[in-house]
């Protein structure tokens, strides 16, 4: 079993800082840290720490570009396959991150290479390959064809629709299993929902085509529904430190397991728990759990 995932690689820029700053506010934060991140690598590192054979395909930057080391160096440890790496006339992409004290982000992303990546530079090859995981930080008509050509070559199709877009009905109608927050389930639905609504709101979702729905709720866990059951998982309780990267590991987890043929409602237990440990720890990939990690804090809980 592996999995291919298509996304962003970045180096991460980011600066501890008591809050956020307000629009046209200046905060004094600590040093800054320079690490690897990018939805497309970190959630290729999730899956290959929580044991999955993993291979990435994306752009990065050329040799001489100071931020492409940064960017490759999660990847490289964790082993992820980088042979389908392109290398773009382009910066390597930049994610400027703000953590407050509280844990919570905000996030400024210069996409560089990545918004040169076209779909001329996706795969002929799909052999060998069981499962995709998709996100949506590359362009639209990238992550449309990465589906297309997947669903088409018989792979499941996990997408991450994030950062949030309008739904997209043919990205969605190759699509198995679909990751959402509670954000980017409105902009999907077209709607604010209500916490009373969210089950309808996802479940509205799989007449587009997906499988399943999963919608991330932080500290309250998540919900996923599919045409016969509806599942919610309670949080794994943790002190939060940062909450950067910790999507990622859910759907890098959950992927992982998916393809190992746990169930779905187990696979989704593992996810939420690698999710929680790696807000216990600053930065998104330097934050991420591995398997082995995350069956201790299953033994402990």
């Amino acid at each position: 079993m592996t999995i291919l995932v298509i996304g962003s690689v970045n180096a991460d820029l980011t600066v501890q800082a008591t809050r956020i700053p307000a629009p046209g506010e200046t905060v004094l934060g600590g040093d800054a840290r320079v690490s690897p991140g990018g939805k497309g690598a970190n959630q290729a590192v999730a899956a290959a720490l929580a044991g999955a054979q993993v291979r990435l395909c994306g752009a990065v930057g050329s040799d001489s570009d100071p931020f492409r080391p940064p960017a490759l160096s999660g990847l490289t440890r964790a082993g992820v396959d980088l042979s389908l790496l392109h290398t773009l006339d382009a910066p390597t992409g930049l994610a400027l991150i703000t953590v407050a004290a509280n844990g919570e982000n905000a996030i400024t992303v210069a996409s560089g290479a990545n918004a040169r990546f076209g779909p001329e530079h996706l795969p002929t090859d799909w052999s060998g390959l069981t499962h995709l995981l998709l996100q949506q930080e590359l362009t639209p008509a990238v992550t449309r064809e990465a589906a297309r050509r997947a669903h088409a070559a018989g792979l499941t199709v996990i997408l991450n629709a994030a950062p949030a877009r309008a739904a997209d009905p043919e990205l969605l109608a190759h699509t198995h299993h679909l990751i959402v927050n509670e954000h980017e389930l409105e902009a999907l639905v077209g709607r604010p929902s209500e916490p009373t609504e969210l089950e309808s709101a996802a479940r509205s979702l799989l007449e587009l085509g997906p499988q399943a729905v999963t919608v991330t709720l932080g500290a309250q866990g998540s919900l996923t529904v599919t045409a016969e059951t509806t599942d919610r998982m309670a949080a794994h309780p943790v002190q939060v430190v940062d909450t950067t990267g910790a999507g990622d590991t859910f759907c890098g987890m959950l992927a992982a397991r998916v393809s190992a043929e746990d169930f779905l409602s187990a696979a989704l237990h593992w996810a939420g728990l690698a999710a929680g440990l790696a807000c216990t720890r600053p930065g998104a990939q330097d934050s991420m759990p591995n398997w082995e990690e995350v069956l201790e804090a299953q033994v402990l809980r």
